[in-house]
């Protein structure tokens, strides 16, 4: 049948009307997409936009919806993420569903085993075949190790191995960049065209502007549940998909993703924060800085380059073997998080999952942080709805009901909640860990502003990224990580984002 598809020129896919709502509330209206054999569509909007949503319908996960999607012609509805798996459709989620504690073999071949004529799992022939596999696609790994002991940049190559080797030939990739350094998306923009030339079709939705452009066929532009243009990448360019996505006004965010930004830093302003020598071995070594109030300090460098890690460090999350850390001129004796926090220090992580609680309502994912401030004998969840009713309102979180479970908000809103969450009784220093990480321009936009806001207040702000547009946006010194050092800072200059990938 898809042989056909592409013979007759028909569209792969195609949508037609779809809308969906949650808890009344639209998260799409009227949608048309159309994917096409051997395409790689590129789809980008601001978080909420309900390009996720969209393709969330096209991979099963959501079957409630109305409208009508053809699949090579035929109509289709699907039930589950199980029965778009059997017509062909595959899907890579931003965060990984990896099984941390498998081999990478495991994972390449999961629910896929191999079995000997007992029916026990043929582990000989299950190496050799995820083996083969992954050379296919140039990913050069010892399928026998375990696959959490991969960088987080080779665990995403090894779930797209395993979607690939399901047989899927429409296969969504949310953020598949998002995590990877420079030569790790070279390799995976090369196994995506390998595989395109042999007719799989990719919808690939990204916040990385230049990787929309550089690999995508088409792009699709998504805006408030709905699908506003749609263009051939080699028409079009940076400004105008920030355009379409966010209107005008947002020039100096889009001065960071386009050309160089100067660095307004702060000489003058008090010390917050010092550290001297700090030293984990394997991750990073001698790192001393200071962080001033009222000023945002940029820490950028590539994936495995030791910042995030440096990030935890800084809050207790992970020991240090040497060095001293310094908060509002006190010595700190950092032995875990409780430490950390009673100094002054907060933390919102790289990785939402571990600091939000899915499952329970935005109010209580806001109020968490300060239980013991507004509840004596007991919680009292009138004043904790009135309090994330305060931070929903200026943080902009959408849609704005403190009632709505967590985990059924875009991931941009998600990461408004993690900082909330720490705004209800502000830190002398808060720690941002790839802050902006799977967010549109539209979102960062947001974030700038909060980061902003924080930083009028006198607030130290620490942010740590392997994006260089985050870091440009936000920071007023930027310190280059390279390998566990500091090996450049950028104060009271103009800087570029090509400055910092030669820096890094």
């Amino acid at each position: 049948m898809l042989d056909s598809v592409v013979a007759q020129g028909m569209p792969l896919l195609e949508l037609r009307g779809i809308s969906k709502s949650f808890g009344g509330v639209a998260a799409l209206t009227d949608v048309d997409f159309t994917l096409r054999a051997g395409e790689i569509h590129g789809l980008v909007g601001e978080n909420g936009a309900g390009k996720s949503t969209t393709m969330k319908i096209i991979a099963g996960v959501h079957a409630e919806y109305s409208g009508t999607m053809h699949l090579a012609g035929q109509p289709v509805h699907f039930r589950s993420a199980r029965d778009a798996k059997a017509h062909g459709i595959g899907m890579v989620h931003q965060e990984l569903s990896i099984v941390r504690d498998l081999s990478v073999a495991e994972n390449v071949l999961l629910g896929m085993q191999p079995v000997n004529r007992l029916g026990m799992i043929d582990y000989a022939a299950m190496y050799r075949i995820a083996e083969e596999q992954l050379k296919k696609l140039g990913i050069d790994v010892d399928p026998r190790q375990p696959i959490g002991a991969l960088p987080l940049g080779l665990q995403q190559l090894v779930e797209i191995a395993r979607v690939l080797f399901s047989g899927a030939r429409i296969i969504i990739l949310d953020e598949p960049t998002s995590a990877l350094s420079p030569p790790e998306v070279e390799k995976l923009f090369a196994i995506l065209r390998r595989v395109r030339a042999e007719g799989t079709s990719f919808v690939f939705i990204s916040h990385f502007l230049d990787d929309i452009l550089r690999i995508s066929d088409t792009v699709t532009i998504f805006r408030n549940g709905r699908r506003i243009e749609t263009a051939a990448a080699r028409d079009i360019d940076k400004g105008w998909i920030i355009e379409r996505m966010i209107g005008t006004g947002h020039e100096e965010l889009e001065e960071s993703y386009t050309g160089e930004i100067f660095l307004h830093s702060k000489p003058g302003a008090a010390v917050v924060m010092t550290t001297q020598g700090l030293t984990r071995e394997g991750l990073f070594q001698d790192i001393s800085l200071q962080v001033r109030a009222g000023e945002v300090l940029g820490i950028y460098g590539f994936m495995g380059s030791g910042q995030l890690e440096l990030a935890r460090a800084l809050f207790g999350k992970l020991s240090l073997e040497s060095g001293s850390m310094h908060v509002a001129g006190a010595k700190l004796r950092l032995r875990n998080t409780a430490d950390a926090r009673r100094a002054g220090l907060a933390f919102v992580p790289e990785s939402r999952r571990s600091m939000l609680f899915h499952l329970e309502p935005v109010y209580k994912n806001v109020s968490i942080a300060i239980l013991g401030r507004i509840s004596r004998l007991w919680v009292r969840p009138a004043a904790e709805r009135t309090i994330a009713h305060t931070h929903v309102k200026s943080l902009q979180i959408r849609p704005p009901l403190v009632d709505r479970p967590l985990g059924t908000l875009s991931g941009g809103n998600q990461q408004k909640v993690a900082l909330a969450k720490w705004l209800t009784h502000l830190p002398k220093v808060l720690l941002l860990s790839e802050p902006t990480r799977g967010m549109d321009v539209g979102a960062k936009d947001d974030v700038l502003k909060i980061v902003r806001g924080l930083r009028e207040q006198g607030i130290g702000v620490v942010v740590v990224s392997t994006e260089p547009e985050t870091v440009l946006s936000m920071a007023d010194r930027i310190l280059v990580m390279k390998r566990g050092r500091i090996t450049q800072e950028f104060a009271g200059e103009v800087v570029s984002k090509d400055r910092l990938l030669a820096a890094a």
